[in-house]
Parts: C-alpha cells; structure tokens; sequence
C-alpha cells in the first residue's frame, strides 16, 4: 500500500468478541461517518438518520457456513478451511495446522496427492494450486460428495487468533442471510451487514430506504495474506437490478454494504454502469484506476493498513477522504475486524451532482 495507508492497527483495537458480549447487542457499534472529507462520529443505531428516503442498501444474503474441520494429513493434524465450491464440485480448500490456542497459523500449501482423512471416515485429496504454482495457499481439492453435510456435522466457524474464543455460528450470521438451496455459503461473514438487527431495519424502511438484496460468497480471506480476493460465485437477481437502476433515475443513491457487495453490483454492469440481472464468477479488483461505475456510498468495516480492500474504498470515495477517516478511527480508538465497529462512506451532497453513469469517484 502507499503512504496514505502507512498505518499501525494496534492489537488492543482488535474486536476480540461480538458486540452484543461487549454492549447491549448487535448494533452497539460505533459508525465513523465520511461525507467527502469530513468526518463524523455516531452510533450504528444513528444509521437512518445518515441516509434519506430513495436511498437504496444492497445487502449480500450469503449465509455463513462452518467451513472449519479438523484432519488429518500423515501424522500430523490439520484445519481444514473450506473457501469455494467449483463448477466441477471440486473445492478450493486451505490447510493451516492448530496453534494451541484454539485457532490455526498458516502453512505451505500442497502437495498435489496428499490425502486429508476428515471426520465420519470421509477424505479429500489435493489436487492443484488456485492461483501462482509456488507458495499457493488455497488447493483445488476432490472432495466428498456432500460437503455442506459435512460442515453441518463436524465443521466450526472459522475464527482467527485476534478473537478472545469460540463463538456459536449463528455469531457469523447477519440478519439478511438465507440458506442456499444447493448448501452453499460463505466460509467467511460478510460481516458488514452483522451490526444491522430487525428493528433498525424496520426503522431504515420506515424512513423511505429500499434494501436490494444479492448474493456472494466469499473465500477464504485468510488473515495473514491480505492478496487480491479469488474468483468468487455471485449472483444479482433481476429484482435488484431494477431497485439500483430506480434509485439512480430517481436522484437516490445506491450504498454496498460491505465490499462484497460492491464487487457483486460492478460485476453485473455493462460499461456505462447499467446493472442487469447476472450470475456467474468474478474476480474483479476494483482499483481507483478503473473507478466505480455504479455504487455512490459504502458502508463497511474497517481495513488492515495492507489490505487490498482498501484499494476499493479509494475508488469509491477518494484518497484524502480514506487518509483522514482511518486517521480518526484510530486516534477515537475505534475496533477492527468482523466484530468491531463500521464505516459509512458517503459522497459530499454540496459537492457532488448526481451522475447516473459515474465512472470515477466523487473526490
């Protein structure tokens, strides 16, 4: 990353539980508001008041998964992360190996051959690197035939070691997730939906905000790695396209929760920014170099300083504006991570028209 992002997240600003163990329940987070360059300190409970009717929030309804299962390789133990299921119902899979602490640390990926003994008598053999041959994390691997019965039975929640323990998987879950009628899921949260609840939802559509639901499941993030996002599964119904292109020919603006969705809505415009209904694969990388073409405002979490999610946050609402937000949410001593607190992006009304095909960001 460049200058601007030259940043240390000290680990004491790690959310190391929910927020309903540390407050009052899901939506007592703390949300740092940018309009432009300015920059504003609220509750997440503050939300409706920061947008207007005609606004429309695209939600990703991907539901969790316990993509975590312990196995075997030889003689030593491994954690299985489950991260993608391929169109050839093989699955992109991470081997990392138990750290005593009740999470896992990284390991060389591969080899190609090697047989995983899983639970209930199952295996899954290795077959290729996702991604450059050399130091490649996430493999390719033949699986049994029902993962998602699987990971029902004997998987977990994937957890990383900034986190104090074990948490239920409905702790993964947002409020918008849905089951998939093939099982499949995310093997990690998109966790910027976790802080909304039933009621401020209600409270959001009460004001005249339209909530666009989509899908996309996400990888393995991998908290070490911090590379490009791999191909991942999306789906943006017909419905939500109409919502999004209503939004913006009513002068409303359209806001992704969450980088997933971002990446779902961009992936399903054409070059003039006119989202149609669309399924399929994406590995799109949004960079302040292509811009964005349809999304106005983000509301997300907050990033490591090496995070190429970052890179995204830039296109949308400019370098200054990211430069002087992660200044403040450090210096109040926000918290990071899928349990910490929330970031709501949002374009400066007195500076900035509506621009239905928008090909750039707003700064």
């Amino acid at each position: 990353m460049t200058a601007p992002y030259a940043l240390r997240v000290p680990p004491e600003l790690s959310a190391r539980v929910p927020a309903e163990q540390r407050g009052t329940g899901r939506d007592d987070v703390r949300l740092l508001v940018s309009r432009g360059t300015a920059v504003s300190h609220r509750r997440f409970s503050d939300l409706p008041g920061e947008l207007r009717a005609g606004d429309v929030l695209v939600v990703n309804t991907s539901m969790t998964l316990a993509a975590a299962v312990t196995g075997r390789l030889g003689g030593t133990r491994v954690v299985v992360h489950f991260s993608t299921r391929g169109e050839d119902g093989r699955w992109a899979v991470e081997l990392r190996l138990p750290d005593g602490a009740g999470t896992t640390r990284p390991r060389p990926g591969g080899p190609a051959g090697a047989v995983v003994r899983l639970p209930g008598g199952e295996a899954l053999v290795l077959d290729e690197p996702l991604g450059p041959r050399e130091g490649a994390r996430l493999w390719w691997a033949r699986v049994p035939r029902d993962v998602p019965a699987l990971l029902n039975r004997y998987g977990r929640p994937i957890r990383y070691a900034y986190t104090e323990r074990d948490q239920p998987l409905s702790a993964y879950r947002t409020v918008f997730a849905l089951p998939s009628p093939d099982g499949s899921g995310s093997a990690e949260m998109p966790s910027a939906a976790r802080p909304f609840t039933a009621g401020l939802v209600a409270a959001l559509v009460s004001r005249g905000v339209q909530f666009a639901p989509l899908t996309l499941h996400t990888g393995v993030a991998s908290a070490e790695a911090h590379e490009p996002p791999y191909p991942e599964r999306f789906e943006v119904p017909s419905t939500t396209a109409a919502l999004v292109e209503a939004a913006r020919a009513g002068g409303g603006r359209v806001i992704a929760v969450g980088t997933t969705a971002v990446r779902a809505l961009e992936s399903a415009a054409d070059g003039d920014g006119v989202v149609r209904a669309a399924t399929g694969w994406t590995d799109l990388v949004v960079t302040p170099q292509r811009g964005v073409r349809v999304v106005d405002g983000l509301l997300t979490g907050l990033h490591e300083p090496e995070a190429s999610h970052l890179l995204m946050l830039e296109a949308i609402a400019g370098r200054e504006a990211l430069r002087r937000g992660y200044a403040q949410a450090l210096g109040h001593r926000y918290l990071w991570h899928e349990f910490g607190d929330a970031h709501l992006l949002l374009p400066d009304a007195r500076k900035t028209p509506y621009a239905p095909h928008r090909t750039s960001n707003y700064s």
